[in-house]
């Protein structure tokens, strides 16, 4: 029945539908966007122009959040429209030889968007375990415990839960970003060679400091040519080169853009687009947001030159809040705007992010939604687009922005927040404005233990300001009794907390 709805839904859309691409940025904070920093400030260090025009001539949202202060558990959530504490790993897989969190037959945005009809796409940072086989048995899986370089596993091709296993037609991946092994690239599920003489060695940090690079992590088996200063410009070129391909199709396209930008280590491209990145802003990480500006820009030109600017979705989003660089917070830039704290952290800086939505003729300009909202909202937002039923016990949490985007109606996709922070296991929950972070100890018992971190009113304390934690303030104990409550009733009993 389900596959019936979706075969007519495809079909009554005709040649009208519209082309969709999602793009998520790597560690960008609202802060990292100019126009988002102008709501609260004119000191402006980086411009972000074509960012910046999208948002205007569509909508920006000032409440939207990162399920997960951390990118691996946001990336899962983001994909199959579940909180990450739904999944095996509640804080996210963190190597890219580890187990999936997706489950077979699991919805995700490939195999939402493949259903509608659509020719599917990945590119970019995968972010979260595949299968490879073992060196020594092509029939087994290789795991590790990632406790040193993992040297045993056959690197030249994903053998399952890659993007093809997703729904993804076509895919361009970098399976840990740049920043952890395999330092390669994948088209198809198969290592691409990044030059006729490519090898598979071990990548240790004496092969990168000949290029003047520092791995971030481990080292591990990659392309013997693998330079991540050439990364964003390649990753750029194969989204542009597929818009091309694709843009006189019969059959509209869905391009899911991972960015490498603006995540650690900061290796800027010298020239993007005729324009100079590196050294031209106050910190390499700046350059990076600088880099990630110009990705957007060959995006938007390229659907210009094929005509379908106009009729493509764009939305444009982050996988958490902001990075606290000493350099780049000297500069006068702040990642996060007011907010407190950054990435990996329970504070709304962790997790408050941009979210964009652009369409040309169907979104009106120069809208602003104050409406909270999930970056995992996305996957139900589609469905609603492409005229298709989430089944049951499907993304059980994100909930259709559709008519918000459209300017139809006000809706509450969420009564209240739920999401995460990262490494430190705080949780937290938000609701009307009133913010409870609560520390847990275990994953599996959460409701044992539970630490009481801090209650902040967002209303007249956004910024978060510890003075004004009124976590000890007796007047407040039902307040904090009630949201605790609700937060161990729903992650308890698992219900959707999503309204599609």
């Amino acid at each position: 029945m389900f596959f019936f709805f979706i075969l007519i839904a495809s079909i009554s859309f005709g040649q009208e539908r519209p082309n969709v691409i999602v793009v998520l940025a790597d560690d960008i904070g609202v802060g990292d966007i100019s126009q988002y920093r102008r709501l609260n400030s004119k000191n402006i260090i980086v411009e972000t122009r074509t960012i910046d025009k999208l948002a205007k001539e569509g909508i920006l949202f000032t409440n939207a959040h990162s399920p997960a202060a951390l990118c691996a558990p946001t990336r899962y959530s983001i994909m199959t429209g579940n909180h990450s504490y739904r999944s095996y790993a509640p804080r996210g897989v963190w190597g890219s030889y580890q187990q999936s969190p997706i489950e077979n037959k699991q919805l995700t945005l490939g195999l939402l968007m493949q259903k509608a009809g659509y020719k599917t796409s990945f590119f970019g940072k995968w972010g979260f375990g595949m299968d490879f086989a073992r060196k020594d048995n092509p029939n087994k899986i290789y795991r590790g415990l990632r406790d040193k370089p993992e040297l045993d596993v056959d690197i030249t091709k994903v053998i399952n839960r890659g993007p093809q296993q997703n729904g993804f037609d076509y895919s361009f991946m970098y399976p840990a970003g740049i920043q952890a092994a395999p330092y390669a690239v994948y088209q198809n599920g198969v290592m691409m060679p990044l030059d006729k003489k490519s090898k598979i060695v071990q990548i240790t940090q004496k092969n990168m400091d000949k290029i003047g690079f520092k791995l971030d992590k481990m080292e591990g088996l990659g392309d013997s040519f693998w330079n991540p200063f050439n990364a964003g410009e390649l990753l750029i070129n194969k989204a542009v080169n597929f818009i091309d391909k694709n843009s006189n199709s019969k059959k509209p396209f869905f391009m899911y853009y991972c960015s490498q930008a603006v995540h650690k280590p900061h290796t800027p491209s010298k020239k993007l687009n005729n324009t100079k990145i590196a050294g031209t802003t106050p910190s390499n990480h700046l350059d990076m947001v600088k880099e990630l500006e110009v990705q957007m820009e060959m995006i938007v030109n390229a659907l210009k030159e094929k005509g379908i600017y106009k009729n493509t979705l764009i939305i444009f989003t982050s996988d958490n809040g902001g990075l606290l660089i000493s350099k780049t917070i000297k500069s006068g830039h702040k990642s996060n705007d007011i907010y407190r704290g950054g990435k990996n952290l329970p504070y709304e800086g962790g997790h408050r992010v941009p979210f964009i939505a652009h369409w040309p003729n169907k979104i009106k300009p120069n809208l602003i939604s104050n409406t909270p909202i999930l970056g995992l909202d996305i996957l139900a937002t589609l469905a609603s687009l492409t005229n298709q039923k989430i089944p049951k016990y499907q993304a059980m949490d994100s909930s259709d922005l559709l008519p918000i985007i459209l300017n139809e109606k006000d809706i509450e996709p969420h009564p209240f927040l739920i999401n995460q922070s990262g490494t430190g296991k705080e949780v937290m929950i938000t609701e009307n404005g009133w913010k409870l972070i609560l520390k847990i100890k275990n994953e599996a018992t959460f409701e044992v233990n539970q630490k009481l971190i801090a209650l902040f009113n967002l209303t007249d304390n956004p910024s978060e300001i510890e003075e004004k934690n009124l976590i000890n303030n007796p007047i407040y104990e039902d307040k904090i009794t009630l949201l605790l409550q609700k937060y161990n009733k729903t992650r308890a009993s698992k219900i959707p907390t999503g309204i599609h």
